[in-house]
């Protein structure tokens, strides 16, 4: 977290300069991983935004729950009418993060209790907009050493037990797994519900300007599908329809709210257009999702504050490459986006594994871009974990570059610090979720007995020599690919040759990991 104080104090140095007020957004984060905080604070820089969260100590850890209650503190001694928008996420107020909102250690009555707090944001700073998001359980408990013997039972369980005909197979599984582990799976749904319905009632009151009920890991059948049911209708009853929305995702959704408190702010939606690789995997519903992706596509655009349009008339086009299993696909899609380019359009790229068997960036399609000198072209990009989180992280991007590119890089001393995070973020993105995830951390799963277990939590001592070789991998991918990278940047911009990686295994295991660089690019004439 010392990186991203420095890179703020940086940040407001160049603001200084360049005489142009900079848009400071409150974070309250889902927990402390990468994506919930590092990219959204990195992705505000883009439009020129200092995101200001707590102290990182505060958030916690994995299965150590965030320090509500001094979160809460936190924000109250802040001065809550200097900033331009606030993101809440309430799993962290209510429960001390995503991980806490799966097990039922936080009674309702004390997780309501902790929401109080957003009362009291409104009546110091009434004006203030508020966006925020309260996760729906997902089926599966988080994986950890003690549930190992029935978390997929749990999952399980929970995917078929609402339904008739599964009603042998579900007895069964109350049978094998252990009846006061399913009773506070039981018992932390039915009190996240009520957090949920409480979000709601907080957005009727002007409390909340605007909701995402943002539905984990789960399946298209389960006992989620009850809690949507009444949720729906809970949002249509209220007429809400216009400030809540209910979609699949939940890792990114920090990011899709920035996006949407830039939009706001510059007063710009830009219009998106969707082009898919496949019109198959258009309609499909993607691993560990409840909804068909052109559904997922379309609910994050308008999660984001953009607009979808089906013509040419768009700010951005959104390619949503879901074909790495197709032949000779990839070639052609990367065709495709270049044609795109060459006409001056500006593209975000979102790479989804139509799977769930890689959860990275497809080689084929990867290299192909890389070759073709694409990536630093790009507005946006995007392939890590599901469709969701995929889609939620190069989709805000984009749009918050497009923004930046119409409101602030005319302005005097912006474009460099703009186009550096621009560049950064693009970067980070390929080495994080197609190096990484794809290339370095199934190598090291293999070396140290693993594969495919990425959540597996390693001890101190593995866990730093997994660091240690994933850094020294990632380094030499990063050496290699950063003269081809360098050379796909427009030419009015330079990019000096990065420092060397920080890489971190936050949570002890590989499924995620926290990796950092410094860059700095400046406008040049061309």
């Amino acid at each position: 977290m010392n990186r991203l104080l420095i890179l703020l104090l940086l940040f407001i140095s160049s603001h200084a300069m360049a005489q142009v007020r900079a848009a400071r957004i409150l974070l309250i984060p889902l927990d402390d991983r990468p994506p919930c905080l590092q990219f959204t604070v990195r992705m505000g820089l883009i439009g020129y935004a200092e995101v200001i969260a707590p102290p990182q100590e505060l958030l916690g850890q994995f299965t150590t729950p965030g320090q509500s209650e001094a979160i809460a503190a936190w924000v109250e001694k802040q001065d809550l009418r200097s900033f331009d928008a606030a993101i809440v996420c309430l799993d962290m107020l209510a429960y001390g993060g995503l991980v806490g909102s799966r097990v039922h250690q936080v009674a309702a009555p004390l997780a309501l209790q902790r929401l109080e707090v957003l009362n009291r944001i409104r009546k110091k700073a009434p004006k203030l907009p508020v966006y925020a998001q309260s996760v729906v359980m997902r089926l599966a408990p988080s994986a950890t050493p003690q549930n190992a013997a029935y978390r997929q039972k749990i999952a399980r369980w929970a995917e078929i037990s609402p339904y008739p005909a599964h009603q042998a197979e579900a007895r069964q599984l109350e049978k094998e797994i252990p009846a006061a582990e399913l009773q506070d799976y039981k018992e932390a749904r039915t009190r996240n519900l009520r957090i949920n319905q409480r979000a709601i009632a907080l957005t009727k009151q002007g409390i909340i300007d605007y909701l995402l009920l943002t539905q984990d890991d789960a399946k298209p059948q389960g006992v989620h599908r009850s809690d949507h049911e009444t949720l729906l209708q809970e949002i249509k009853k209220e007429k809400l329809t216009s400030r809540v929305a209910l979609q699949a995702g939940t890792d990114e959704v920090s990011m899709l709210l920035l996006s949407r408190a830039l939009i706001r702010h510059f007063g710009f939606a830009p219009k998106v257009r969707a082009l898919y690789s496949s019109e198959s995997t258009r309609g499909t519903t993607m691993p560990f999702e409840d909804r068909p992706l052109y559904q997922t596509v379309s609910e994050q655009i308008l999660a984001a504050g953009a607009q979808e349009v089906p013509d040419n008339t768009a700010d951005v086009f959104f390619y949503v490459y879901a074909s790495r299993h197709e032949a000779d696909r990839a070639e052609s899609s990367v065709d495709e986006i270049a044609s795109l380019l060459e006409a001056g359009k500006a593209v975000i790229v979102a790479d989804i594994d139509p799977r769930g068997d890689v959860q990275g960036g497809d080689s084929t399609f990867t290299k192909a871009l890389e070759k073709r000198q694409l990536l630093g072209k790009l507005s946006g990009y995007a392939s890590w974990n599901t469709a969701g989180n995929t889609i939620g992280t190069a989709l805000p991007q984009g749009t918050i570059y497009t923004v930046a590119s119409q409101k602030l890089l005319s302005k005097p001393g912006l474009a460099s610090s703009i186009y550096t995070a621009q560049q950064w973020f693009l970067l980070h993105r390929l080495l994080d979720d197609y190096y990484f995830h794809t290339k370095v951390r199934r190598e090291a799963n293999a070396a140290f007995g693993q594969a495919g277990m990425s959540a597996t939590l390693l001890d101190e001592k593995r866990n730093q020599a997994m660091e240690t070789r994933c850094q020294e991998q990632l380094q030499a991918f990063f050496t290699q690919l950063w003269p081809a990278y360098q050379a796909s940047i427009p030419p009015q911009y330079q990019c000096l040759t990065p420092s060397p990686l920080q890489f971190h295994l936050p949570w002890n295991r590989t499924f995620e990991a926290l990796i950092d660089f410094d860059l700095t690019c400046k406008a040049v004439k061309p």
